[in-house]
């Protein structure tokens, strides 16, 4: 493998979901098709941590759709919402703590000309601004579900980056979160760099609550 091209290791994930959703900003999201690397940097997520969080999936307990999260941590987790888009999540916390990451955003770096044959009918800085954008962009759906991210030889994983400085990263509340009593409402489990905000905040007028 690449010296540059590291995948991030299981310990990374196994960390409190604020931390890791901080650290995640930076690394690199890669997806491979048929040999083929599509990839982009991480550039916003978000934290879900435990049953007490009332806007995590995890607020009425364990159930088939939710179980992975309550697995071992650097696993994806990959769910539909309102009968049309895909999510992708990192598992975090040490295994029983159902805990993960959204992944909001990437900023393109390989494979562009397939995420533009997929995304072309919107401006570029709109390809992969929102969740369900860089699943669409990446090709990621229920088959992704439960991919190992560790795993350097699967068809999904995060490798190491560059990471981006607190003086590029904004930190807020998570978004669409509409029908979710405080303070679940307004904890500041959002990471975000600067570049990305005002496209998130565009985005945040038409979203719909997504955990």
């Amino acid at each position: 493998m690449n010296s540059e091209h590291i995948v991030l290791p299981r310990s990374f994930y196994a960390r409190h979901a604020v931390e890791v959703a901080r650290d995640l900003l930076g690394m690199r999201l890669v997806r491979i098709e048929a040999g083929r690397r599509v990839a982009g940097i991480i550039t916003e997520a978000e934290a879900y941590e435990g049953e007490e969080d009332l806007a995590c999936h995890a607020r009425f307990g364990r159930t088939p759709r939710n179980g992975i999260m309550y697995g071992a941590p650097g696993f994806a987790y990959v769910y539909f919402t309102y009968g049309m888009h895909w999510m992708l999540n990192a598992v975090a916390e040490p295994e029983g703590v159902p805990a993960a990451v959204l992944i909001r955003a990437i900023q393109p770096t390989e494979g562009v000309d397939l995420i533009a044959a997929r995304r072309g009918m919107r401006p570029p800085d709109q390809w992969t601004d929102g969740p369900a954008k860089l699943t669409f962009a990446l090709n990621i759906a229920r088959a992704q579900n439960g991919a190992d991210l560790c795993d350097p030889s699967g068809e999904l994983f995060i490798e190491r980056g560059e990471p981006f400085p607190d003086a590029q990263v904004i930190q807020t509340a998570r978004i669409g979160l509409f029908h979710t009593p405080e303070p679940w409402k307004s904890i500041p489990w959002r990471f975000v760099i600067v570049q990305e905000k005002k496209a998130s905040r565009k985005e945040a007028e038409t979203q719909r609550n997504l955990k």
